[in-house]
């Protein structure tokens, strides 16, 4: 150990150029093996009357009860998550079973979540609420656990001696991160109105049911017309999430979803959900306890596994992984092309408002949505989901830039164009922009994986086959692989910031850059 550890250190370590030029590397043998081919015949004809629909909406088609679910099942599962998350984040740093717990949580998508629930609450609010809250609540663990430990402690030295561990929290801690606690949470509730939108493409009664049944439909005028109202939803959440209007959305969000199907036995499904249907099923009804079964058992047990392996988790891993890989590198070109346009030094008074409606919708789109529709142009393969998962993950990457662009200090004597670009700026943002890209790098193969519901033979179109079979075993085997996967992803991106010293970097997307932080970034 310590050989290795002597070994470690008199190697460099490697550069900024050094790893860009491995994942540019790996994305380009993962085209070789990525399924990129054009199917439809007419994509420019579907593609003009998708933006015909765009121009001229049929709003008189939106169900105003679909747009009142939408923003029903945002706030309660994301109040819900994140008010679970903040309970779990006091103790994450110290108890390893609560980081564990949240990490489990939080690599299973919302849309693995959904199916899986609707096993036991059917196609009903409940599925919905807790399809959100389940994985929000710990990613709001992980980030709250983060801004607490970041937290100023000169509150907690001047506290008198015996002062309990609650009241220390309430008075000297949570003061100091209360406003960033509430930014992440304000940005947590977008990205839920995102995945509530989504989650209305497998059932439930949202914006995205009616979306997916225009698409399919071929109503482009009343698909444009819920596209607007949704990217308004997003656009106004400013003006009507307040501190104010929590208590009347939350209270208003509770009336307005009724349960959705007839009455469930709940504990009998959740019970048979637990008990039999998630069980392998070699081991249903198998005596464990005896050992003269057991070897049968595990016999027949791995001969269950071993297809599932082989045949299922290994080509859809791969799959998983070519998919988020080029995916991946087509979200850091798209980012660096499109920062410019939300900066003041580059796009100026004019573009800069242009560039920032720009980017604000194609980060307001969820990736599914996106591949949905480019599966309508384009046919099925990879191509939908590779732009789908570029387009949205760039302009969150380059919106964020941007405003770090804009804090840069620049000297009176800055070049212009594209020099001030290559030679001033890029340099000194790439650190952030590494930050930024390895810490969405998880998200995009959680994405990647979720994407083969539409198709794509990634995890998630074994885990739907799995599924829409009742063969919840195999999809829970399936799921748990997706999200080993994730985590090992995770593992990775928080080794590669630390061996490239950016993991002191900002990368809370919610949070805009500091001055002081922008300045150190800089200096790097």
């Amino acid at each position: 150990m310590r050989a290795r550890r002597a070994l470690a250190a008199r190697l460099p370590a490697p550069g900024y150029a050094a790893v860009s030029r491995w994942f540019v590397g790996l994305a380009l043998a993962a085209l070789l093996a990525a399924d990129l081919h054009v199917s439809s015949l007419e994509p420019w004809a579907e593609l003009r009357r998708l933006l015909g629909g765009l121009v001229h909406p049929d709003l008189v088609a939106v169900e105003a009860r679909s747009v009142v679910y939408t923003v029903a099942f945002a706030v309660l599962g994301v109040g819900l998550g994140a008010g679970t998350g903040f309970a779990l984040a006091i103790p994450f740093a110290r108890r390893r079973g609560v980081r564990v717990l949240c990490a489990a949580l939080r690599s299973v998508h919302e849309l693995f979540w959904a199916l899986l629930l609707m096993q036991v609450f059917g196609l009903s609010a409940t599925t919905g609420i807790l399809a959100i809250a389940l994985p929000y609540a710990g990613l709001c663990a992980k980030v709250y656990a983060e801004i607490i430990e970041e937290a100023d402690l000169s509150a907690l030295r001047v506290l008198p001696s015996g002062t309990g561990a609650v009241s220390a929290f309430a008075y000297a801690r949570l003061p100091d991160v209360a406003a960033s606690v509430r930014h992440y949470t304000l940005y947590r509730l977008e990205c839920g109105l995102r995945s509530t939108l989504v989650l209305g493409f497998i059932g439930l009664p949202t914006m995205g049911f009616h979306l997916e049944s225009a698409f399919r439909q071929g109503r482009y005028a009343e698909a444009g017309a819920l596209l607007l109202v949704f990217y308004a939803l997003i656009g106004t959440r400013r003006l009507w999430v307040r501190p104010w209007t929590l208590p009347v959305l939350a209270v208003a969000s509770v009336l307005a979803l009724p349960p959705m199907v007839g009455a469930i036995d709940i504990g009998a499904s959740l019970a048979r959900f637990i008990g039999h249907d998630l069980v392998p099923a070699p081991l249903r009804g198998a005596a464990l306890t005896a050992p003269e079964t057991w070897l049968e058992t595990s016999t027949r047990l791995w001969a269950w596994l071993r297809p599932i392996l082989t045949e299922q988790v290994l080509p859809g891993a791969l799959d998983t992984l070519v998919l988020a890989q080029i995916a991946l590198v087509a979200t850091a070109f798209g980012a660096l092309l499109l920062f410019p346009l939300v900066s003041r030094r580059f796009a100026g008074p004019i573009g800069r408002p242009l560039g920032r409606v720009l980017l604000v919708t194609v980060r307001s789109t969820p990736e599914y949505m996106l591949a949905y529709v480019a599966l309508q142009l384009l046919g099925p393969s990879m191509l939908p989901a590779i732009l789908a998962l570029s387009l949205h993950n760039a302009g969150i990457i380059g919106y964020l830039l941007g405003r770090h662009a804009d804090d840069l200090p620049y000297r009176p004597d800055a070049p212009r164009g594209l020099n001030l670009y290559a030679y001033e700026t890029l340099p000194r943002l790439y650190g952030q922009f590494l930050a930024y890209l390895l810490y969405r790098w998880e998200i995009i193969l959680r994405e990647s994986a979720i994407l083969g519901i539409l198709g794509v033979t990634t995890l998630g179109f074994y885990v739907d086959a799995a599924i829409s079979e009742l063969r919840l075993d195999v999809a829970l085997v399936l799921i748990v692989a997706t999200a080993l996967m994730a985590v090992a992803v995770d593992a990775l991106s928080r080794a590669l910031r630390r061996l490239l010293r950016i993991n002191t970097l900002p990368t809370r997307l919610a949070e805009p850059p500091r001055r002081e932080e922008a300045a150190s970034a800089s200096r790097r």
